[in-house]
């Protein structure tokens, strides 16, 4: 690997920096028990980290994401790490009878509801609801469905399995406990580098990235984790989730074997 590739990152990490310092200082002047609460400090950086580029990694991945969500997803729609709701711009509003928005940063949520009341999803109709908790709070979100267990239709992960905490766990549960039978996995993720030699270097900058952006790691096999999934058959036994799967990758740079964010498009179809 180059080794002007290998320092990437640090351009990254330098950008947030230079663009959520000062507002987050000013939130930490308006509420100083901010430095004592790290995760949520965490937080209030990372929303303005997104603020500033998520229209751009938006607009970076729209073919993909027009292909994967806007034909696939429907009924009652689970998204993951919601954001400021760039999802939406990929569903089809006939098609989607609820939107439920899992953001656990509380700072998102205003830009957010905004851009649902704004695609037709509204929480007085019932069918919008936005969620503070994780992905892995499989309990709370059965919880908060009208319909219990097994009534998601279609799970949408966009650049978000990065940053949850034990995401196999999560998947897991989340494929397990919510989705219905035949409902779909969609994922937009960046994944670990199938080259050593990339993987190296995302394994050694991870945990600095982490710290930088609010839990997100660079080192993680999303895809694989994905088609690993099991769920009971019946029969004291486990076998695969998935009745349909696919799995694709997403172009996004000139040289996508030395990329540290080489992105991975699946559909999965729950059996």
């Amino acid at each position: 690997m180059k080794l002007s590739a290998a320092f990437g990152p640090l351009q990254g990490i330098r950008f947030a920096i230079q663009t959520a310092l000062v507002p987050t200082l000013r939130e930490i002047f308006r509420s100083p028990s901010l430095i004592f609460r790290p995760a949520a400090l965490s937080q209030v950086f990372m929303a303005h980290v997104w603020f500033t580029v998520a229209d751009g990694a938006d607009e970076g991945g729209r073919p993909t994401k027009e292909d994967l969500i806007t034909p696939n997803a429907h009924g009652v729609v689970l998204d993951l790490g919601a954001g400021y709701g760039h999802t939406m711009k990929y569903l089809q509003r006939s098609r989607v009878s609820k939107y439920i928005a899992l953001e656990p940063n509380v700072h998102m949520h205003p830009r957010l509801r905004t851009f649902a009341n704004a695609g037709g999803y509204t929480e007085s109709d019932g069918s919008l609801l936005i969620l503070t908790c994780g992905a892995e709070d499989t309990n709370t979100i059965i919880s908060a469905l009208a319909e219990g267990a097994h009534s998601v239709d279609t799970i949408i992960s966009v650049l978000t399995l990065c940053g949850v905490p034990r995401p196999r766990e999560a998947m897991a549960g989340l494929v397990r406990e919510v989705l219905k039978s035949d409902g779909q996995f969609l994922f937009y993720e960046h994944v670990l580098n199938p080259r050593s030699d990339v993987a190296w270097w995302q394994r050694f900058w991870a945990p600095i990235w982490q710290l930088t952006f609010d839990g997100c790691r660079l080192d993680r096999p999303t895809h694989l984790w994905v088609d690993e999934i099991m769920v009971p058959d019946g029969e004291d036994g486990e076998s695969t989730a998935w009745r349909e799967k696919m799995v694709c990758a997403s172009d996004n740079a000139p040289e996508p074997e030395e990329d540290f964010f080489l992105l991975q498009a699946g559909r999965f179809v729950k059996r």
